[in-house]
């Protein structure tokens, strides 16, 4: 018999991507404090890869507690330039910030999945999708921002790329719901295997 299946993120387009592909579960977001998991990661060195697989594996097993004999999925994604980590802008001028620091280059999104069952992690993934931007010229961050609007401080990059973000883009190397914030195929491939939907 399937066991139940939680997903712990809020996020609305993890949400719909689960919901799209006709899976049944339900919502549970992680009311984890992600700075205070990730602050001492930073300080040992860890890597954007290895950031996005701790915190998705913290927020899982955070839900797990209360959901016992039930499957949990925890997400989570880093944004990376260089040795740069990027955050969700707290505010507009931190999303034309961002977008002024990634105009004209590549930057990397590292997006993990961890299934956790019980408190502990059976099995986990990372994706890695390159974005190139284009050159933007500052009036066309500002028109894009004021297009966007709130949405764009509610993606590490200050883009939706299902949405207005595609715009800035120039070049996109990997997987669409690596880029959106889930590896979808690789988790629909476990949840198969393990007999957890049909297949």
């Amino acid at each position: 018999m399937a066991k139940g299946i939680v997903l712990a993120s809020g996020s609305i387009h993890r949400k719909e991507l689960l919901k799209n592909a006709g899976i049944d579960f339900t919502v549970e977001p992680s009311e984890l404090d992600e700075r205070a998991v990730e602050a001492p990661l930073l300080q040992s060195g860890a890597g954007p890869e290895d950031v996005a697989a701790i915190l998705a594996e913290a927020k899982a097993t955070d839900v797990s507690a209360r959901h016992p004999g039930e499957i949990v999925i925890g997400a989570d994604q880093t944004l990376s330039l260089d040795d740069e980590i990027f955050y969700k802008p707290a505010n507009m001028e931190e999303a034309r910030r961002t977008l002024l620091k990634l105009s004209g280059r590549t930057h990397t999104l590292n997006s993990a999945v961890v299934l956790v069952e019980d408190g502990v992690v059976t099995w986990r993934h990372v994706a890695i999708a390159a974005i190139t931007l284009r050159q933007l010229d500052p009036g066309f961050i500002g028109r894009y921002l004021a297009a966007a609007g709130q949405k764009a401080t509610t993606s590490v990059g200050a883009y939706q790329i299902e949405k207005e973000g595609i715009q800035l883009m120039e070049r996109i190397e990997g997987d669409y719901f690596t880029i959106i914030g889930l590896p979808l195929l690789p988790l629909l491939k476990e949840l198969r295997v393990r007999g957890e939907i049909d297949g």
